[in-house]
């Protein structure tokens, strides 16, 4: 560690020494090493991102294998190297073209002991290579790693350590380190994973294991010592796996490896299980698309790369017809929807919110308000958003009726899905199907109250929904939309999130529910929910359209004893 401490000590000096002289120093040398497998379903949007990092693309050199392929990934790599060769300082590639597979390997997603090997003696070829040309760092970035913050490179440099990794997210709790580690050297989840991961505390700490995306600084004398070849740590005793043997070496020199989460970086693909296909990594490319939507922002794609993406076709699942309620004057919202539904390959029809804003005093005479009603928690009588809200609700109901539509899904425009939410619908609704008579399951809610919730008879993803609010989404029967239109909720009207469990009959307020003698709507939940809103009271970007809005004048509010 002195010696790791003089060395950037030393650094530092020749850059304080340079901004003295107001010499401008050339950026350090990077080696980029990349090896693919399979990828080109995530290639264009890997290369894409790669090529847009912010860093002098004279002081970097590629250096790209890839073999083994049953897709068309060698088609894109030499796609992509053509157009770019002469921007990089150099470009070093070894393709093996046809598709072939390891000794007994059985699927894309089965590894031998022949492939351990193959892939830890060119992760080695690469560290060697990276040395042998006198590079200053190493940067080792696996193929279903996209690198959203182009100064993810300047960043990691300035940390002045060994060896640093960028913070990865994935849709689920994988990432690209390791917060524990066996006595045998295999992964360990500890209490410090989840807060480094969800950025409860922003830092570069300290963890047994980095992989997928790390950063080497070669000019510190300890980084000869890393290795990614059992055969050169002296009594090695681990497993054959490349990045185990990388950790290992650095802890035989007492080498931290960083993981660093201070800022958003990008994302990671889960890797696949022993018996997946290819279908589940472009699943996992899916999800990454959402959760970067999810954020307010399209996975960044180069033009250059458009040839090799297609959109999937789109359907309704297994509805008559998806409706999105919008309100016109929020078309980012729209927009952002339109994205995720294209990517989801969903079929729906936009219907245009009624906007509370725009609800005068003659429209409002036509409604009778609820006598007893008072927010639960603000002791105000309804907003004229909450007022808008149900009537977009009530609208969509009417259509289902008039058009006959047996199943429909009614979502609103400020919502983010579920990793595998066509997956996961399918699966919802399969067991609700088995369900006689059933009018509504919410697919995203708030729910209130520690109340338990049964599960259906016989189901693993539905259960009988207890006191809830929000509309965020939900699926809805004919026979449910005529009940919900059948009870006259315009002649006692509360907000459409107060209406469904008063009509589902778990409503605490026994007086609200007398308002409604008739209270058999048979509503279910999916378990675990597959619709969350964008953002949650007092999150940075929230924006209620309801409650940004006005209260009813008590002078206008007709009320009537029913």
């Amino acid at each position: 560690m002195k010696v790791i401490a003089y060395e950037i000590l030393s650094l530092l000096c020749v850059t304080l020494i340079g901004s003295a002289m107001n010499v401008e120093l050339k950026k350090p040398t990077i080696l980029v090493s990349v090896l693919v497998r399979n990828k080109g379903h995530i290639l264009p949007y890997f290369l894409s991102n790669l090529e847009r990092l912010d860093y002098p693309k004279d002081r970097i050199s590629l250096w790209i294998r890839s073999d083994h392929n049953s897709d068309n990934s060698i088609e894109i790599l030499k796609f992509w190297i053509t157009s770019i060769k002469d921007q990089y300082h150099a470009v070093f590639t070894e393709f093996e073209e046809g598709e072939r597979k390891y000794p007994e390997e059985d699927g894309v997603a089965h590894w031998t002991d022949q492939r351990f090997n193959h892939l830890m003696n060119m992760r080695e070829n690469s560290l060697n290579f990276a040395r042998n040309i006198w590079a200053d760092y190493y940067f080792s970035i696996d193929s279903d790693v996209i690198l959203t913050n182009p100064n993810v490179l300047n960043y990691l440099i300035s940390k002045n350590v060994l060896v640093a990794a960028p913070l990865l997210n994935s849709a689920g709790l994988y990432s690209n380190f390791w917060s524990g580690m066996t006595e045998d050297f295999y992964y360990k989840r500890t209490e410090a994973y989840k807060p480094i991961l969800n950025r409860e505390n922003v830092s570069c700490y300290s963890v047994p294991m980095v992989h997928s995306c790390v950063l080497v600084d070669l000019r510190m004398q300890d980084s000869d010592f890393l290795t990614y070849l059992p055969s050169n740590i002296p009594n090695y005793i681990g497993p054959n796996d490349d990045i185990i043997v990388f950790a290992l070496s650095a802890l035989r020199r007492n080498i931290s490896l960083h993981i660093c989460n201070e800022d958003f970086f990008g994302y990671i693909s889960q890797p696949l299980e022993e018996n997946d296909d290819l279908s589940y990594d472009y699943q996992h490319l899916l999800n990454i698309k959402m959760l970067e939507l999810n954020r307010g922002f399209s996975l960044y794609l180069s033009e250059k790369f458009t040839k090799y993406v297609t959109i999937p076709q789109k359907d309704s699942l297994v509805f008559d017809n998806i409706f999105v309620i919008n309100l016109k004057r929020r078309p980012d919202r729209r927009e952002r929807m339109t994205k995720c539904f294209d990517e989801l390959g969903l079929d729906v029809e936009f219907v245009d919110a009624v906007d509370g804003k725009v609800l005068n005093e003659s429209f409002l005479q036509h409604i009778k308000f609820m006598p007893d009603f008072k927010d639960p928690y603000h002791q105000r009588p309804m907003k004229l958003g909450e007022i808008g809200c149900f009537l977009s609700h009530y609208q969509i109901w009417k259509k289902i009726i008039d058009n006959n539509y047996q199943t429909s899904l009614i979502l609103e425009d400020d919502v983010r899905f579920e990793p595998f939410f066509r997956q996961k619908v399918e699966r919802v609704m399969s067991e609700a199907s088995k369900v006689q008579n059933w009018d509504l399951v919410y697919f995203g809610r708030k729910r209130l109250r520690d109340q338990e919730e049964p599960w259906v008879e016989g189901a693993k993803y539905l259960v009988e929904a207890g006191y809830s609010y929000w509309t965020l989404g939900y699926a809805l029967s004919l026979s449910g939309a005529q009940k919900l239109l059948d009870a006259k909720p315009l002649t006692k009207l509360v907000p459409v999130d107060e209406y469904l469990p008063i009509l589902f009959d778990k409503h605490p307020r026994e007086n609200w529910k007398g308002y409604y003698p008739k209270r058999d709507l048979v509503a279910l939940s999916a378990d675990p929910l597959l619709i969350y809103p964008t953002h949650y009271t007092g999150e940075e970007g929230y924006i209620s359209d309801t409650e940004d809005s006005v209260v009813i004048p008590e002078e206008i509010i007709v009320r009537e004893d029913l």
